[in-house]
């Protein structure tokens, strides 16, 4: 397993960049640039020397390196300051011990002794230091001199590395890209060649050959080689059609991965990559793959079978390391956001010990991330609230939505308190706005950690301070008194039964009339209110929460 990794100047990391890792899952949110997909292709290009499906040998290119880093080293090229050309440095430190990775060639301070772990470099090529030389004298730079780098991919036993010799594989899952070649997925074509045994690779390997010796004694292979052979007018030689017999032309490169017979590639992302993580996690042998790293598996990937699809890495994990990037709630809730590392200008957040992580497990359909990933953020309990808080911000705001702004109007049901412990936890600008329901004690009892003596900075709970009484009773059997203390009678309260009838196109003669058809239509007013062409006036509390 992957205890932890370092990256410098690799796409969007600019300098030196830390992160742990524990066992079992890890799941990366940020927002975008936050670098998480830098962190997983990092890992893979560590573990397999490959960069989206491609060896990175001979396929080294400017764009790996971080922009900036790029940018600030020509500039000072050529303006005459010298600098030491830019270099990639990755970096994975294992918890578990391996003989050949086994060492001290790592750059990290902090850890002492030997230790297991691969080193991958991009550096300049020390054998064309006098072309590189006469290159940056000229001062004359456009680009990175890509071509005087080279990778150095090691063991911290000091030992060079390929894809073979790694006893750690992985298989990268990103739902959005694909790679194939001859029409099977180079991943799932590398998982399934994990499944197999060694006397199994043989066997297949031999049935591969006899099919293309078999080729040109085909009979319409030899019609067609009788039709060709004479051709050329120049040379007496006989022209074949054959298949290549070579070391290169092997089965893994040309047989076909299919699903109930339709080839893997024609088949949804979605599906796709569910199959490839259901083989990934399915491979029990022990030189198989121990980290899937998986992107955004909520991309092209229907709600039921995404469900499916947690619910199976979460049985199914086993002794493996799952590593998982995503924009979506649903992933986060249901993965558990115990297992959450929120990345943020190369600062990362864990959110151990949530009490609430149950809770949002088991009701995944919360929108936790947005809470998470916003900058400031309202907590409201349902639609009309929203609606209602929306309209609000805008007026106050010459007409700007508080998304624009950076804020977040959350619905968040009756589960303030579980949302308030992640606000706290990160220390977030949170307002919430709630009914008092015409009993204060009971609110005040509720939000005792966070009103009064007990006050966070970062935590404001807004609502009425009075309780509000009538005489309209909504059920005459059973005497029900009216609720005078919900948005709806406080937004009545502070504005015309006029302008409410403009709004809602009605003609009521008596406020409790009023009183009962917003009652009725709670949605359908706040969406009313939300759309009216000019400015109302709003309960104390909710300016209060704009504030």
């Amino acid at each position: 397993m992957i205890k932890k990794i370092k990256i410098e100047n690799f796409k969007c990391i600019n300098g030196s960049f830390l992160l742990d890792f524990k066992n079992g899952i890890n799941i990366l949110v940020g927002n975008n640039e936050a670098g998480k997909s830098t962190i997983l292709e990092a890992i893979h290009l560590s573990l397999s020397g490959m960069f989206r499906g491609k060896q990175l040998r001979g396929n080294l290119t400017q764009y790996l390196f971080n922009y900036e880093v790029v940018s600030e080293y020509i500039k000072n090229i050529n303006s005459g300051i010298s600098v030491e050309p830019p270099y990639i440095l990755i970096e994975l430190y294992m918890n578990d011990t391996y003989p050949i990775l086994e060492g001290d060639k790592f750059s990290e301070k902090a850890t002492v002794g030997k230790v297991s772990g691969i080193g991958l470099k991009i550096a300049l090529d020390e054998k064309y230091k006098e072309e590189y030389e006469s290159l940056v004298n000229a001062r004359d730079l456009v680009s990175l001199p890509i071509e005087y780098y080279d990778v150095e991919w090691y063991s911290f036993a000091r030992k060079a590395l390929t894809s073979r010799s790694i006893p750690i594989k992985s298989s990268f899952i990103d739902v959005g890209f694909s790679k194939f070649q001859n029409g099977s997925d180079i991943y799932i074509s590398r998982i399934v060649q994990n499944i197999l045994e060694a006397d199994e690779k043989t066997k297949v390997a031999q049935a591969y050959r006899k099919v293309k010796e078999t080729f040109s004694q085909d009979a319409s292979i030899t019609d067609i080689n009788s039709k060709i052979t004479g051709i050329s007018k120049l040379s007496d030689k006989k022209i074949e059609l054959t298949v290549d017999l070579g070391s290169r032309s092997t089965w893994e490169g040309s047989l076909i991965t299919q699903l109930d017979n339709i080839p893997f590639d024609f088949i949804g992302k979605g599906e796709q990559a569910i199959v490839k993580t259901d083989l990934a996690l399915s491979n029990k042998k022990a030189e198989s793959s121990t980290i899937i790293l998986l992107e955004e598996p909520e991309c092209h990937i229907s709600h039921t079978r995404l469900n499916q699809l947690l619910k199976n890495i979460k049985e199914n994990y086993d002794d493996k390391q799952i590593i998982v990037s995503t924009h979506s709630s649903f992933v986060s809730n249901k993965l558990g956001l115990d297992n959450l590392i929120l990345l943020n200008n190369k600062k990362t957040i864990r959110f151990n010990g949530l009490e609430s992580k149950d809770f949002f497990e088991k009701i995944a359909g919360y929108d936790t991330l947005r809470l998470i990933l916003c900058k400031k953020a309202i907590l409201v309990e349902g639609d009309s609230d929203e609606l209602v808080l929306q309209r609000a911000y805008m007026d106050s705001n010459e007409g700007r939505l508080p998304v624009e702004d950076g804020v977040e109007i959350i619905s968040v049901g009756t589960s303030f308190l579980r949302f308030l412990e992640i606000a706290k936890h990160l220390d977030l600008p949170v307002k919430v706005v709630t009914d008092n329901d015409g009993n204060l004690g009971a609110l005040k009892r509720k939000y005792a950690d966070y009103i009064g003596s007990n006050k966070k900075d970062n935590i404001e709970i807004c609502f009425d301070e009075n309780e509000y009484t009538g005489e309209l009773k909504l059920d005459k059997k059973n005497e029900k008194n009216f609720n005078y203390n919900t948005l709806e009678p406080l937004l009545l309260r502070v504005n015309s039964l006029q302008t409410f009838n403009s709004i809602f196109s009605t003609s009521y003669l008596s406020e409790d009339d009023m009183h009962k058809y917003m009652k009725k239509n709670k949605t359908d007013c706040a969406l009313k209110i939300f759309s009216y062409g000019s400015n109302i006036q709003y309960p104390e509390y909710i300016l209060r929460a704009l504030r």
